[in-house]
């Protein structure tokens, strides 16, 4: 099949089953249909020579699989833009050459990317260990969240909360001593941040003085919401801190909850994977009775720091990476508005109060596969496919043509940042034009080309394009975007804390950084996909941050299977509303109930014997009283029956919003 058919066509496993499962109308039952198990069966053929062979070995490795075979295809296995960052990383190692995500997209299967090796300049420097100068500056991330800390004084907001139930009994001396040892693996955990001479500096504490003290806390069980809620908000201060805070709610003697707060100064998403297998390890050790006898890590975040900036360079010089790619994102990001018209409930306040509220939803497996299925078929990935219908509602909604939407990146390039916990992640500002009303398949495409674009040139610190744009500054909203779509693919921690039952407690801070903020998360098990969108409250009411979510999913599930429809065409209304506007709001009463009818002329001239001096229309500096208007209005409306117009004829009117629309449609009105 694959020589004589496109790679979309082409299956990506092959399952025999006994009988196709049926609906009751005798059709195939998609949904009962089994997922195809990639990890068991058969594979492509095998590899033919030593980079295949190579290559083969790192696929199985990123996907979770035993055996891929050399015309495999690393998106129809399971592959994300995430794992194929982490691809990219490991094929530097492995190779010595420099690739970029885009290649993958173009060249997918081991076969195809053997090739581009074989032709790929010299990989960049690797990420070892520094010489450590006596100051150390803060990462480009970093500087950004310090310099919002000192803006707006500690605070919640950057919290990175994980909560845990813990079923059993808990060793107390263990759980402190395995905190400690985990401060003591992540220099991250123990750095503060002073600000000498005017300029901030990460200073590593030593392990003596950075021993984190676990808050041991009875609380009743129905109480214990409220404990949590009020544990998360816990604030640091950055200059003397540790970034780690830690309480056990103790609820009974076989029931705990484990609350550990991070800044986000010092962690991202992906860091909550290590830094729970890091605690997990170590608290089953020390149970034992012994140190955990973990590998040193490879590097530590000082020394990522000091090789992003020797990386990138300086932006003065011409001829730096980090010149090169601000370059690009000046002419992607030229002309951007300031801020996307959102549908919100309330006027943005002087000043942000980053107040914010959670709605969660859930979509269903067959919507799942369906878009799977358009984004095998457009060369494009599922996140991009969900990107492209934000895009396009958010233009419905009234956001306008040019839709900025940002997207969080794991900006963990080099394969030495696997397991280390620090704040590496990036924000990609992806810009779509949804001018001209395209088709959905139409806006795929653009949509695809930025985001590799923007994987190429996802370098640039977004706090340090926010300062070289230099867009206007508000305290109202973030600059540059306000929404973000997040794909959260990140791996899971394998949690086994010496015989205690561990379930993840869900959580918020009661904060929100954005505007809008779509979550989303592959339910592999389940073939779905779910998500949590975190809103400003102080902007949006819960119930039109919901609906915007059920636009969303009818959106999707219309170019799901139609993708060629143009977006300004698909059907966003609820059946609710449908009801309301074709019928509720357009109901004509009887002939016989209904008042005698009164035309707006009659109106208007009553109007203009009761007050005829009384203002009746303000626009710019322009004012009429009712008196000017009735003058203004017959003598157009003379003028146009001296034209031949009259009743059941039709005037169009081409004027701009001014007083002399008012007075034209009066006119019109008066020539019956």
């Amino acid at each position: 099949m694959a020589e004589k058919l496109p790679d979309y066509m082409v299956p990506s496993a092959v399952m025999v089953l006994d009988q196709l499962p049926l609906t009751v109308n005798g059709k195939l039952d998609r949904r009962a249909l089994p997922t195809p198990d990639h990890t068991a069966g058969t594979v492509s053929r095998g590899p033919r020579t030593p980079a295949e062979e190579i290559l083969c070995g790192l696929f199985a490795e990123v996907l979770g699989l035993t055996d891929v075979g050399a015309e495999d295809n690393f998106f129809d296995l399971g592959g994300h833009s995430l794992l194929a960052t982490r691809l990219i990383a490991r094929i530097r190692t492995a190779f010595g050459v420099e690739l970029g995500v885009r290649t993958l997209f173009e060249a997918p299967t081991v076969a195809g990317l053997a090739q581009q090796v074989g032709g790929a300049g010299a990989a960049r420097t690797a990420l070892v260990p520094a010489q450590r100068p006596e100051t150390i500056p803060l990462s480009f991330a970093q500087a950004r969240l310090w310099f919002l800390h000192r803006l707006e004084g500690p605070s919640p907001t950057y919290n990175m909360p994980v909560t845990l139930r813990l079923t059993g009994h808990v060793d107390i001396p263990a759980l402190e001593a395995a905190l400690a040892d985990v401060v003591a693996r992540h220099e991250s955990l123990r750095t503060v941040f002073p600000e000498v001479d005017g300029v901030p500096q990460q200073r590593v504490l030593p392990v003596r003085e950075a021993r984190p003290q676990l808050t041991v806390t009875p609380v009743d069980a129905s109480e214990l919401d409220a404990a949590l809620a009020a544990a998360v908000r816990h604030t640091f201060d950055l200059e003397t801190d540790i970034p780690l805070w830690a309480q056990l709610l103790r609820i009974s003697a076989e029931e705990h909850a484990l609350v550990l707060v991070v800044h986000h100064i010092a962690s991202d998403g992906w860091s909550l994977r290590p830094l729970l297998g890091d605690v997990s390890t170590a608290y089953r050790e020390r149970c034992a009775g012994r140190q955990p006898g973990w590998a040193e890590l490879p590097v530590q975040y000082a020394d990522y720091t000091l090789w992003q900036r020797n990386l990138l360079g300086d932006i003065e010089d011409p001829s730096s990476q980090i010149a090169a790619q601000v370059e690009y994102w000046k002419q992607t990001l030229a002309g951007l508005p300031d801020r996307i018209a959102l549908p919100t409930d309330r006027p943005y306040p002087p000043i942000a109060s980053y107040e914010g509220d959670t709605t969660s939803f859930a979509w269903p497996a067959d919507l799942h596969t369906r878009l799977e299925e358009l984004a095998r078929q457009s060369g494009t990935s599922l996140f991009m496919v969900i990107h492209a219908a934000l895009a396009a509602l958010l233009s419905r909604m009234g956001g306008g043509e040019d839709i900025a939407v940002g997207s969080p990146i794991a900006g963990r390039t080099d394969q030495a940042l696997d397991d280390l916990v620090g704040f590496f992640v990036n924000t990609l500002a992806l810009r779509t034009d949804t001018s001209g009303d395209p088709t959905f398949r139409q806006l795929l495409h653009p949509v695809r080309e930025r985001s590799l674009d923007a994987y190429a040139h996802q370098d640039v610190p977004f706090e340090h394009l926010v300062e070289t744009l230099n867009p206007v500054r508000s305290l109202a909203h973030q600059p540059l975007i306000q929404v973000m779509l997040a794909w959260q693919n990140a791996d899971h921690a394998d949690l086994e804390f010496h015989g205690l039952v561990t379930d993840v407690l869900p959580i918020d801070t009661g904060t929100a950084r954005m505007d809008l903020l779509f979550s989303l998360v592959e339910a592999r098990a389940s073939h779905g996909v779910s998500g949590v969108v975190e809103f400003r409250s102080d902007i949006f009411d819960r119930s039109t941050v919901a609906s915007l979510v059920d636009r969303l999913e009818r959106l999707l599930d219309t170019v799901a299977t139609d993708p060629d429809r143009r977006i300004g065409t698909i059907d966003l209304l609820e059946p609710a509303e449908r009801q309301r506007l074709l019928v509720e709001w357009n109901t004509t009463p009887d002939p016989d109930t209904r008042p005698e009818a009164v035309s707006i002329p009659e109106l208007f001239a009553r109007q203009v014997q009761r007050v005829p001096d009384a203002t009746a229309v303000v626009f710019a500096d322009r004012t009429l009283t009712y008196t000017e208007l009735d003058t203004a209005s017959n003598q157009l409306a003379r003028l146009l029956i001296a034209e031949g117009i009259g009743p059941e004829r039709i005037v169009a009117l081409a004027l701009p919003k001014s007083a002399d629309m008012i007075v034209a449609i009066l006119a019109v009105l008066k020539t019956g």
